[in-house]
């Protein structure tokens, strides 16, 4: 019975997260990756096993990872959502390091952090939290993430902590920001290589 039960709590959880993604993705002017974001949850992999661990408070990935070691749904949607900095993750012969994302995918991945919040915090959500969870959880240097897009995702999160979401997820605010950045880091690179 709690299968079933869990099957349609968590169904109702995806729908619910999507629908937040994809309002913040319309302010940010990314509307299609609000309209197409996470649709491989509804996979067999990613589905069930969240069902499975569900709790309504914490997504079920972290829960399959305390009990297996790991998560086969994790393993499924980070290689298949560019959203994600661990997509973006990638090794040479002395270290990992991680690429700067795309415009589109890392207005997305913010959009993702604020729908997860307001989801899974519900009433007790607020404007820091986003910020909050980032310097406690995600910063920790666990995955590699390019600095550029370190700069970038905080700037934004201060801003929002700030100014509030409606400010801060503004297409012209966040285009400007992002291109002024990646110029930045374009010329400090070229600079390394000259002789």
């Amino acid at each position: 019975m709690n299968y079933i039960i869990n099957f349609f709590k968590h169904f109702h959880t995806i729908n619910k997260h999507r629908w937040y993604v994809f309002l913040y993705c319309v302010k940010a002017g990314i509307p299609f990756r609000g309209l197409i974001h996470d649709l491989s949850k509804y996979s067999p992999v990613e589905f069930f096993e969240g069902v499975k661990y569900y709790n309504g408070h914490e997504s079920p990935i972290n829960f399959a990872k305390i009990e297996k070691g790991n998560s086969y749904a994790w393993l499924h949607h980070k290689g298949r959502n560019k959203h994600h900095f661990e997509y973006w993750e990638d090794i040479n012969e002395t270290e990992r390091y991680g690429a700067f994302i795309p415009y589109k995918y890392i207005v997305e991945c913010i959009c993702d952090r604020l729908a997860a919040g307001k989801v899974y915090l519900g009433k007790n959500f607020n404007n820091k939290e986003p910020l909050e969870y980032w310097n406690n959880n995600e910063k920790k240097g666990l995955i590699k993430i390019h600095p550029g897009i370190i700069e970038f995702i905080e700037t934004v999160l201060t801003k929002i902590s700030v100014d509030g979401i409606d400010a801060s997820l503004n297409s012209k605010y966040l285009k400007k920001l992002y291109y002024e950045i990646r110029k930045k880091i374009s010329i400090e690179e070229k600079n390394e290589y000259k002789i």
